[in-house]
């Protein structure tokens, strides 16, 4: 095989990212209060959906 190099042209560069908007104070502060109630969910559900399953099974059972 033959590889002719003095034709070669570097490949172009590839486009620069765009950059990513930056948050909000505002959007800050309601993303926090999301994260806080979905780590409280976190314990609290499995105890109340516990105490559901136990009810239905007393009611029905």
């Amino acid at each position: 095989m033959f590889l002719d190099l003095k034709n070669y042209t570097p490949p172009p560069e590839p486009p620069a990212e765009p950059e990513r908007p930056t948050l909000t104070p505002h959007q800050q502060k309601a993303l926090a209060w999301i994260v806080a109630l979905n780590i409280v969910l976190l314990f609290v559900a499995p105890i109340g959906g516990a105490t559901v399953i136990s009810g239905l099974i007393e009611l029905f059972g």
